[in-house]
């Protein structure tokens, strides 16, 4: 029998499984061959699906246990990326519509009927009166016990971050698009990315804060938080570099800080680093040679 390249590497981790790995860093080509992998077999399962639907199995128990997929279907992502109707922000302070909006994502119905999604509402950070807001997928777990985004080592290096831009977690806005942490059976501290269904269901309350907050820039942390903002299938190396449009705010898509702890090569902080200088230089803040010498390469 001929190996295909699927059969090779689930071959590969049934061998990890079997050593006892539980664990295995992807760089980011490595997550858009599987991304590709499984949005075709998804193709293939439905080409070859029965045309009468078979019954429905029953929820499993105790819930949630319902595991969504990765899925990365652009089907689920409209071209428009617009407030919805269906929030009528009430009249007051800013500081009024973003308690609205709090107060509304804790109990919001369509992340919540997907049945797929933890109980502790993770809201945002830092100062509502900024230009810069920072966007990312998802709380994980560290941010679910804090109820408080980018708080474990991801939000570290977040801050270490912003800290070379000359800025702190209380001088810029930091929030996600999902609320919730995503959920997965047997859970304790490992996390997963939201699937295109929660992120559809969440994205009113994301844009509704982006209507209050008003920034003048927008970071996108990462491929998931920037597929949902943008509504453009692709992966973080193909949409960096570059500025994007949301409603008039320009969107820079960069690395989640998350991937950097996965990497310790100098090149890969140095696109994240070039994504925040031109950030920076967009925005008109000041920018010194030593800053622009961050992770060159020594000579």
């Amino acid at each position: 029998m001929t190996s295909t390249p699927n059969s090779l590497f689930r071959h590969y981790l049934d061998s990890l499984i079997q050593r006892g790995t539980t664990r295995a860093s992807l760089t980011e080509e490595a997550r858009d061959v599987l991304r590709t992998w499984y949005v075709t077999a998804k193709k293939g399962s439905r080409a070859h699906s029965p045309s009468s639907p078979s019954s429905p199995s029953p929820r499993p128990e105790p819930q949630p246990t319902k595991t969504p997929p990765p899925s990365t279907n652009p089907e689920l992502f409209p071209e428009e990326r617009k407030p919805s109707s269906s929030i009528t922000l009430p009249e007051g302070t800013m500081e009024d519509k973003l308690q609205y909006l709090r107060d509304l994502a804790q109990n919001w119905k369509p992340a919540r009927d997907l049945n797929s999604l933890r109980d502790t509402m993770v809201f945002a950070t830092g100062n509502p009166h900024t230009q810069l807001m920072l966007i990312g997928e998802a709380p994980g777990y560290y941010e679910e016990v804090q109820r408080e985004p980018f708080v474990g080592r991801a939000g570290e290096k977040l801050n270490q971050i912003l800290k070379a831009m000359g800025l702190s977690r209380d001088m810029v806005y930091i929030s996600n698009i999902v609320k919730f942490r995503p959920s997965l059976p047997n859970q304790r501290t490992n996390n997963r990315a939201p699937t295109p269904e929660e992120i559809e269901a969440c994205l009113p309350i994301i844009m509704h804060e982006i209507q209050v907050i008003q920034p003048k820039m927008i970071i996108a942390l990462g491929g998931t938080a920037a597929v949902g903002l943008l509504g453009e299938q692709g992966s973080v190396s193909s949409m960096r570099g570059r500025f994007h449009d949301l409603n008039g705010i320009p969107v820079r898509v960069t690395y989640h800080p998350s991937y950097l702890l996965r990497s310790d090569n100098p090149r890969e902080k140095r696109k994240v680093w070039e994504d925040m200088l031109a950030v920076m230089e967009r925005m008109g803040m000041p920018v010194s040679e030593k800053q622009r010498g961050y992770f060159l390469p020594r000579e």
